[in-house]
């Protein structure tokens, strides 16, 4: 397999969090209009990896059916219980059938039960085993799982970029806020922009689109 440079990091594209009738609402609220915008540009961001044939990480949140694998010292873990969300096996911790791989190549799933995607999973292992050193990064919430792993990817020594458009948060403020606390440590841009800008970047442009 040959070595590559930039993977994408999708982050709780999952019905819980995406679907109208998820119970997660800190990334879209129940009725919020931008739903179908983060949807499809997520879609953009799994569809622009799979064209260059880059790497994609697919990170859940699941727990057992008892939760007994929930750690319940953060309020957000506590309402999750409550609500009865994201329990491993049912709709809400599967992935949107449209965004979910079948079977492809250089594609990997990880499920973690903490904010980081890299806290208890492979998924370090898995980016320096394929050789990545940059990740283009989307998924829900952005001042939750996103800017909690993107956090930890930039600590571990990778380069990191946020598509924007491709996160959600609750409010349009809290959005905001977290990509501007992120951009001390990672480049904030949008999916169209972000791939145009890596492309420009990868050291195989030379010899053609690998």
């Amino acid at each position: 397999m040959t070595p590559v440079t930039t993977a994408v990091l999708a982050l709780h594209y999952q019905n819980e969090v995406l679907h109208p009738d998820g119970k997660i609402r800190v990334g879209v609220d129940a009725n919020d209009p931008r739903r179908a915008a983060v949807v499809g540009a997520g879609a953009q961001l799994l569809a622009g990896a799979r064209e260059r044939d880059w790497p994609v990480m697919h990170v859940r949140i699941a727990f057992r059916s008892d939760y007994s694998d929930c750690p319940v010292n953060t309020p957000v873990f506590r309402k999750t219980v409550e609500l009865g969300a994201v329990k491993d096996g049912e709709w809400g911790a599967d992935f949107l059938d449209r965004l979910v791989p079948q079977a492809r190549p250089r594609e990997f799933v990880f499920t973690h039960t903490r904010i980081s995607g890299f806290a208890g999973t492979a998924l370090e292992q898995t980016l320096r085993m394929l050789g990545v050193t940059r990740l283009l990064v989307g998924g829900v919430a952005t001042h939750s799982v996103v800017e909690g792993t993107v956090r930890d990817a930039a600590d571990r020594g990778f380069e990191v970029w946020v598509a924007q458009d491709a996160c959600s948060a609750g409010t349009r403020q809290t959005h905001e806020a977290a990509l501007a606390s992120m951009a001390l440590i990672a480049t904030i841009t949008d999916v169209a922009s972000g791939f145009a800008a890596l492309d420009a970047l990868r050291p195989e442009r030379a010899a053609g689109r690998a």
